[in-house]
């Protein structure tokens, strides 16, 4: 069992990116994202991305009920059913699905975001995004054993009914965990986890799963600490290796499994 995350930044081939995962076998399950296209759209209808980050250091999007709209819009909705119609083009029986369908991911939204801004602390609230707590496992197991490919996004849903958003790399490490995958595949417009963020080749090839946490603290920006914290998640629940590779190739998903990128594990 594979799970691959495919994420939404700038230069990403997705016709190239699902030519690549038809080849896969069976027992695969895909997550994607939208960011950069969303940013796009939020902009344009006049209500911009707002990104935070909170007192850990951890960025994210600041989702008001007008954001989570326009992220189901995006992600949801344009680029869940893109996704979906190039597979389905490529013969792959692919069907797309947020985590709020049949409470497919489901959580705890947070009550109030701590944040820092300007270097001072504050807290937020009307914040949509939350905790994912536990997978459908029962309804990816019917989809996989009748021969259909999931192809998955945020959101999710509160234990009380409310769609929330989540972060997409630890929504695929969630799945991993729960289906118990031999390997994460978390794939996005850079090479993997860079020394520097502003030198490509600077890749990191291999980081190892208790040092993980250093990695976080000291190398990681931006979006990456995100990943590594998913990476960390899915190593502690059992699953065997994650990679953290490039997208934006003409083979992404074959180059990762082939040794490129960054291997934790």
């Amino acid at each position: 069992m594979k799970v691959i995350k495919v994420g939404g930044g700038d230069g990403i081939d997705y016709e190239a990116f699902c030519r690549d995962l038809s080849k896969q076998k069976k027992d695969v399950i895909l997550v994607h994202g939208g960011s950069s296209l969303l940013n796009e759209v939020s902009e344009k209808l006049g209500h911009p991305a707002r990104f935070v980050t909170s007192v850990s250091g951890h960025q994210s999007r600041f989702t008001d009920r007008r954001t989570l709209e326009l992220f189901n819009m995006v992600y949801a909705g344009h680029m869940n059913k893109l996704i979906v119609e190039i597979l389905q083009r490529l013969g792959v029986n692919a069907l797309g699905l947020t985590g709020i369908d049949g409470r497919l991911a489901e959580g705890e939204q947070k009550e109030a975001l701590k944040v820092v801004e300007n270097g001072k602390k504050r807290v937020l609230r009307g914040d949509h995004s939350g905790i994912i707590r536990t997978i459908n496992t029962r309804l990816l197991n019917l989809l996989l054993e009748n021969g259909y490919v999931p192809v998955l996004t945020p959101p999710a849903i509160s234990s009380s009914g409310v769609a929330m958003n989540v972060d997409g790399d630890r929504l695929a490490g969630k799945v991993a965990v729960a289906l118990q995958a031999d390997t994460l595949l978390l794939l996005s417009n850079v090479p993997g986890l860079l020394r520097d963020i502003a030198d490509e080749g600077s890749l990191i090839r291999r980081v190892l799963p208790d040092r993980i946490d250093e990695y976080i603290e000291h190398v990681a920006q931006g979006r990456m600490k995100k990943k590594l914290l998913g990476a960390k998640e899915a190593l502690e629940g059992g699953v065997g290796r994650v990679i953290l590779g490039d997208a934006r190739g003409s083979a992404p998903v074959t180059d990762a499994l082939a040794g490129e990128g960054t291997a934790i594990g």
